[in-house]
């Protein structure tokens, strides 16, 4: 007899775990096992959440190298789904075969999973193929893998013996090898990799138009419609809801939830929440009325991707050195060619339609805001204009104003922040992009591919928390809707402007920080954790990936990669040629940067615009959802009491501080950048990568820690032990 070691593992995920009775088939290039149920010492606690299981199963002799293994549940007394993370074998030979599992069995059908490809050796695709043997003879064959005639074109020279697949009618493959016909018939996918659930994957996510103009969705009606794959953990789900069932009864007992009364004074603001500070939120609510920490938010705060290095003055921006630099200390002209003047243009703003709140209007504007970085090398504010259009009714605002109309000019200046953050920076450039990097890795890419493996860690809770962006937060009655400046109309008009300023560039942290100018501006630590970040994933992306694709025709032959990243121009970019976003990959240096950008977006950039939410708009005076009140027409007409009225009231301030805090929350199951990769990588060299991986981001976390003890706000949203490993909030 020749026995094999199957061991099985079960996934730590709530509700895992299975009771039901669990059977395997192994496939080996000279035979096959019994379909066999695996019954071990634990019993029915063999497979239960977390559990590593080892079983024998055994042949009357060895069935060569495995190819494949099947794997079904049939129902016990409960019948329930099972989320099988891997399996190993160890052959009587000695050798150890690892199958990645990693997906939802919830039915009762067999379930095929091979190990991954082999490096240089792509999944059957072509059905007229051609060899050439040593001595430049070729021999072509053409396969029909219907009920057609199999013919064979041999040109000259040395006689050389084939292995030969057919389908026939019952569509099982016949091997044929130096004219003989074994008795082993094995499928057409043992062989070339060809997937029987392709369909099945294309039925379970597919694409939807949610609102045009926009990136597509994948397409469910309600949360049930999600594969359970793709759905939170039971933990995640409960955590998610109590959250925000705790944070809504809190604004309810002390009536705020529904408010419409005004702020009559500044520090009453300080009760909304009073219980759910963060040390950055407290430092903010001390210093918000500051310009250095004004300033400083562009950089360093939750949207650092406006702020770009001014070489000219726009038009509509009309400063002059009397206004900036009254001292006479410095002119415009100098300033910038010297690199030390900064612009932030909130233009796509303008002339967005402001939504209406409890029958109020409100305002939101389209400001320009020039900084200058200090001789001591500080980024100070030196001027506002709050419209796009220069006006007598549209003035400069300066330092030098009076207190409050430098600061509500800073105020109108953060509200606008807040809507452009959410929706492009946020919204549009993680959460909807890392949809569509996901929707169309699930639905084109086996499995067992080497993509596959690289990204699926990087969609985890992905799209679950995107149907509940869309149901909660910005459908018709969602909160961001009902209670943000932007929310109605001008959100469908946001976002469709930001997607059309979207480039592959913008993207790509190297690329958009020198394209802004940005490369040393001092105390910029976003850029400078960003792109160590970018490195270091750039390496672990190289490294596996150069192990799969030793060239790049091992890309351009790659049906599925082509699939992948033609979906996402075509559904991601709505294939606009202009975004730079490829069609294709023709290089594997072409693949590697993709890739890189993909990982990179749904987890650092996405850490970076989320992770802060609350430390900057848990004081909502720095960055209000709304105002009630336009802005100051002329100079000398604000007040405090002008302030308290232009600040959103009671019920919107406590739902945006709510939304903020829920979103800023990690959650239980929180896994961080780089951890838990290794169970998805058998091969030796990919499994050293991956390692090589999370050393690098442990050195880099801690060469955070040490920079950030002596910062008075510590700048921790791109140490990789904050990163989420995916869009999953």
């Amino acid at each position: 007899m020749a026995d094999y070691q199957v061991t099985v593992s079960t996934s730590y995920l709530d509700d895992a775990g299975t009771c039901d009775h669990v059977f395997i088939k192994l496939v080996g290039k000279d035979g096959k096992s019994e379909h066999t149920r695996l019954m071990g010492s634990k019993g029915e606690s063999s497979f239960i959440r977390g559990t590593v299981s080892t079983f024998t199963v055994s042949c009357p002799v060895s069935i060569g190298k495995l190819v494949m293994i099947k794997l079904d549940k049939q129902p016990s007394q409960n019948p329930d789904k099972w989320f099988p993370t891997k399996v190993e074998v160890k052959s009587p030979e000695g050798d150890t075969f690892k199958f990645l599992i990693c997906q939802w069995i919830t039915d009762s059908k067999v379930h095929r999973f091979r190990e991954g490809i082999e490096p240089d050796k792509q999944p059957f695709q072509n059905p007229d193929t051609g060899f050439s043997s040593p001595a430049g003879d070729t021999y072509n064959f053409s396969i029909y893998t219907d009920r057609e005639v199999h013919r064979f074109r041999k040109g000259r020279g040395d006689t050389y013996n084939f292995s030969i697949y057919c389908r026939s009618a019952d569509s099982e493959v016949h091997r044929f090898s130096d004219g003989k016909v074994p008795t082993e018939i094995l499928p057409l996918d043992y062989h070339f990799g060809w997937e029987p659930d392709r369909n099945q994957r294309e039925k379970d996510y597919r694409w939807y138009e949610h609102i045009k103009g926009i990136p597509h969705c994948m397409k469910a009606e309600d949360l049930s419609d999600l594969p359970s794959e793709v759905q939170f953990s039971f933990i995640k789900k409960a955590e998610f809801r109590l959250t925000a069932a705790v944070g809504l009864a809190e604004l309810y007992l002390k009536g705020l939830a529904d408010s419409r009364e005004n702020w009559l004074d500044i520090d009453d603001i300080k009760g909304v929440f009073w219980c759910k500070r963060t040390d950055i939120s407290d430092y903010v609510q001390e210093h918000w009325k500051e310009d250095a920490l004004f300033a400083y938010q562009f950089l360093n705060g939750v949207n650092p991707m406006l702020i770009r290095r001014c070489s000219a003055l726009p038009d509509n921006f009309p400063v002059t050195d009397d206004m900036v630099f009254p001292s006479g200390h410095f002119s415009l002209e100098n300033e910038m060619e010297n690199g030390n003047i900064f612009l932030c243009d909130y233009k796509r703003l303008d002339g967005l339609k402001a939504n209406t709140i409890h029958g109020k209007k409100q305002y939101l504007m389209a400001p320009l805001v020039l900084l200058h970085k200090t001789p001591d090398n500080k980024l100070m504010p030196v001027a506002i204009q709050l419209k796009q259009t220069p006006a007598e009714d549209n003035p400069i605002f300066l330092p030098t104003d009076s207190e409050y109309d430098w600061l509500t000019a800073k105020i109108f200046v953060r509200s606008a922040d807040f809507n452009e953050h959410e929706l492009n920076v946020h919204l549009l450039r993680t959460h909807l992009l890392a949809e569509v990097f996901a929707v169309s890795l699930l639905r084109n890419v086996p499995r067992t591919h080497s993509l596959f493996k690289v990204l699926v860690p990087h969609t985890r809770y992905t799209l679950h928390i995107n149907f509940l962006a869309r149901a909660k937060l910005i459908s018709k009655t969602g909160v961001f809707t009902k209670f943000a400046a932007s929310g109605g109309e001008g959100l469908v008009t946001l976002l469709k402007r930001s997607l059309s300023s979207v480039t592959y560039s913008s993207l790509c942290i190297p690329e958009d920080i020198a394209e802004r100018g940005l490369e040393d501006v001092p105390n910029f630590y976003y850029r400078d954790d960003g792109l160590k970040l970018w490195d270091i994933i750039h390496r672990y992306v190289q490294g596996v990936l150069g192990f799969y694709y030793k060239h790049d025709d091992a890309v351009k032959e790659d049906d599925d990669l082509q699939k992948w990243i033609g979906d996402i121009f075509e559904h991601g970019f709505l294939s606009q040629e202009g975004t730079g976003i490829p069609q294709s990959f023709t290089t594997v240096e072409e693949l590697v940067k993709f890739v890189t950008m993909v990982i990179f977006t749904c987890s650092a950039q996405h850490s970076a615009v989320n992770t802060g939410q609350y430390d900057y708009g848990g004081w909502m005076p720095n960055t209000p959802i709304s105002l009630q009140l336009p802005p100051p027409k002329t100079k000398g007409t604000t007040s405090e009491a002008t302030m308290l009225q232009t600040l959103p009231d009671m019920g919107t301030t406590a739902n945006g501080m709510a939304v903020m805090w829920l979103l800023s929350k990690s959650s239980y199951d929180f896994v961080a950048l780089g951890k838990s990769l290794e169970k998805h990588h058998s091969e030796e060299i990919p499994s050293y990568y991956v390692k090589a991986f999370q050393g690098e981001l442990q050195t880099l976390s801690a060469h955070i820690n040490i920079r950030n003890k002596s910062l008075k706000i510590p700048y921790t949203y791109l140490d990789p032990e904050n990163i989420e490993n995916s869009v999953a909030i």
